[in-house]
């Protein structure tokens, strides 16, 4: 299985995901790592990793058809069956969505379907979960449609939360959580036993 991630910034579950796979020998190709951001972190790991990086972005191109027309073909010629999203800060195009359908996944850093949605990302997330009081956040494994967040849960994680616990200190438990459940849910699909369609 040939999966490209896509990344736009630091990149931490794309390198935990295939040091997952590597380690435990799961039958999937960590092939390319797009990234919006020239500056993303993530292109660094890729290159580290001996992963293909390419920064590919809607700003480097006059309109929308153009960039999802390369983007693409990109996919295709490089065989991709699945694609991760990694910390990517993009809508997907509608064209892309519909061409893997059941086929693109993403992780969100809170127990979905609260704190999911527009604007809902990175310590936003965090900062609601600790001004609302709750007692366990986590992290959620799910398919992307064309609505933020509300493609179908694959795996969900969690973790407990006490009173001493600032945002910061829930975004590190979360992320622990993340590069556990993500590389397990890809590791599921490969081995078949979770089924996306």
């Amino acid at each position: 299985m040939n999966i490209a991630f896509f990344a736009s910034h630091g990149g931490s579950n794309f390198q935990a995901i295939v040091e997952a796979l590597r380690d435990k020998g799961i039958a999937a190709a960590p092939v390319l790592l797009i990234s919006n951001n020239s500056d993303a972190y993530a292109l660094e790991r890729a290159k580290n990793l001996g992963v293909k990086p390419v920064h590919l972005s809607s700003a480097q191109y006059d309109t929308a058809e153009e960039f999802q027309s390369d983007l693409l073909s990109l996919l295709d010629k490089h065989e991709i069956d699945l694609v991760v999203l990694a910390g990517y800060m993009r809508m997907i195009p509608k064209v892309m969505i519909e061409k893997y359908k059941n086929r693109i996944l993403n992780i969100h850093p809170a127990l979905l379907p609260k704190y999911g949605g527009k604007g809902m990302y990175g310590m936003n997330v965090h900062r609601a979960v600790y001004e609302a009081g709750d007692t366990e956040s986590g992290a959620t494994v799910h398919l992307v449609n064309e609505k933020y967040d509300e493609g179908r849960i694959l795996k969900q994680g969690k973790v407990a939360i006490s009173k001493e616990d600032a945002p910061e200190d829930i975004a590190r438990k979360v992320l622990e959580v993340e590069h556990r459940i993500y590389a397990e849910t890809i590791e599921e699909i490969v081995e078949g036993t979770l089924e996306l369609d």
